[in-house]
């Protein structure tokens, strides 16, 4: 808009009529209310995007339609997917629970938190009295500072005593069982209250429904983040009597049709209250299927780092901002996601509070079609402490793998369990990583496994002590 005073230059340049003109518009003024001025001159602020992210336990990159399921189905998942954005190379950084929901929540690596604090060895236990440390900044926490209301529902699992639960990590309430559901004592908390034990867990899928159903009711009127973290289909195996007896998939099957219908129920939810456009919604898995589900063409499963235990169902549907119906390949990771909510909040770049390092890269651009190619040019996946495989373009490269005990709070790393043959394949034409190249491309191993080696080199002392063998000697050598 031009200043008072460019305004009245361009009505003085038209003088005699420009008193004329002044006038009139000096009784137009004194005519409509001040207040109407106001808002009628003032642009409205936009909206910052509510965003919501369904994560759910041990399914596999098989068990969806859109993915490839025949006995299972999941159409409002596979609508999901219609009407946004299908990533068919979606990883997590960790085949098992407590080390990929770290990540997802943080941007960053679980290995750099500390890995006795975080039992790396395995997944947090209910005995454990430690978790994700303060230290840390969650999407939750980050969200919240910029005026979100923030919900966890469901599994936590990143620490079940204070100050580790979801409500000391910025979430304004939380509801769920703080752990996997085959954990004991199975305890359904609301914040820090428990409600229910043990947990009748047939109508878990339900109930978790129905609080982010309320809560997204309830904060329609500003953003929200909502974290509806599933504990299906984790073994034990449970599902509403609506679903038990439905699937040609046996009872695993029922449990992933009761996923689909509670991921339809929150899409409806939205959409009726007129939410659709300003809501972005994200699906994914923790990590690979175990004892049942489907890889679908990927090898390995839970606890593995081939492609079945870290490559999981990928979805992001924002309507009116991500065109339906897209599909890509290109890689894209959990650790994206807190850089991501933090870019469509309107930051420039992560607020982590503590100027921690941020592993995963804003991928908004990518997601609204404004870039083709994902800008993660190195993904690193952990089995504990250990670096056992990295994607690079369209090479995955196993540096080594382990055997157990890997890891523990009194003998730390064990560096003599080390396997070291590299195993290299290339994904655009070998999903199922049946085909070995290392010996075909010795060159490019020897280049991927520097670029691994630099990596290595900003994590924690006891980080690159347990992978020495890969960067050239311990910290204390260099």
């Amino acid at each position: 808009m031009r200043s008072p005073s460019s305004f009245q230059k361009a009505i003085d340049q038209f003088e005699p009529r420009g008193r004329m003109l002044r006038a009139f518009v000096l009784c137009l003024c004194l005519a409509v209310p001040s207040q109407s001025i106001v808002s009628a001159s003032a642009t409205p602020a936009a909206r910052l995007p509510n965003i919501v992210f369904i994560f759910v336990d041990d399914m596999g990159y098989g068990d969806v339609g859109c993915f490839g399921a025949k006995a299972i189905r999941t159409p409002n998942i596979d609508r999901m997917a219609a009407e946004g954005l299908k990533l068919t190379s979606f990883y997590v950084t960790s085949p098992v629970c407590t080390p990929s929901r770290a990540a997802l929540l943080t941007g960053r690596y679980a290995a750099r938190m500390g890995a006795a604090q975080m039992n790396l060895a395995n997944v947090l236990f209910p005995t454990h009295k430690t978790g994700l440390p303060q230290s840390e900044t969650t999407v939750a926490r980050a969200l919240k500072q910029r005026g979100y209301a923030t919900a966890c529902i469901g599994k936590w699992h990143l620490g079940n005593v204070a100050p580790y639960r979801a409500i000391d990590h910025g979430f304004d309430y939380y509801f769920g069982i703080p752990y996997s559901n085959d954990m004991t004592p199975t305890l359904l908390l609301r914040n820090d209250e428990t409600i229910e034990e043990p947990v009748r867990q047939d109508t878990l899928t339900l109930r978790y429904t129905q609080e982010a159903l309320s809560f997204i009711e309830r904060s329609k009127g500003r953003p929200f983040f909502l974290y509806l973290a599933h504990n299906m289909p984790h073994i034990p195996l449970f599902a509403s009597e609506r679903f038990r007896g439905k699937s040609a998939g046996g009872l695993y099957g029922d449990v992933v049709e009761e996923l689909d219908w509670s991921v339809g129920e929150v899409l409806g939810a939205i959409k009726r209250l007129g939410l659709d456009k300003d809501t972005i919604v994200f699906f994914a898995s923790d990590n690979g299927p175990w004892y049942q589900g489907s890889p679908g063409p990927l090898r390995g499963r839970k606890g593995s780092t081939y492609e079945g235990g870290v490559r999981v169902p990928g979805i992001v549907r924002w309507p009116g901002k991500i065109k339906m119906g897209s599909v890509s390949d290109e890689p894209v990771a959990s650790i994206d996601f807190f850089p991501t909510a933090e870019a469509l909040a309107g930051g420039n770049k992560p607020d982590s509070g503590d100027k921690l390092s941020i592993d995963g890269k804003n991928i908004v651009p990518f997601l609204l079609g404004a870039e083709k190619k994902s800008p993660n040019d190195l993904l690193l996946f952990f089995d504990g402490v250990y670096l056992q495989t990295a994607r690079a373009g369209r090479w995955k490269l196993h540096v080594a793998r382990w055997n157990y005990p890997r890891y523990t709070a009194s003998t730390g790393p064990q560096q003599d369990l080390i396997l070291a043959r590299p195993e290299l394949y290339d994904l655009t034409v070998d999903a199922g990583e049946s085909y070995d190249l290392a010996a075909d491309h010795p060159d490019l191993v020897k280049e991927l496994k520097a670029r691994i080696a630099a990596a290595l080199r900003s994590f924690p002392d006891e980080i690159q002590r347990a992978n020495a063998g890969l960067i050239g000697g311990s910290p204390a050598n260099r």
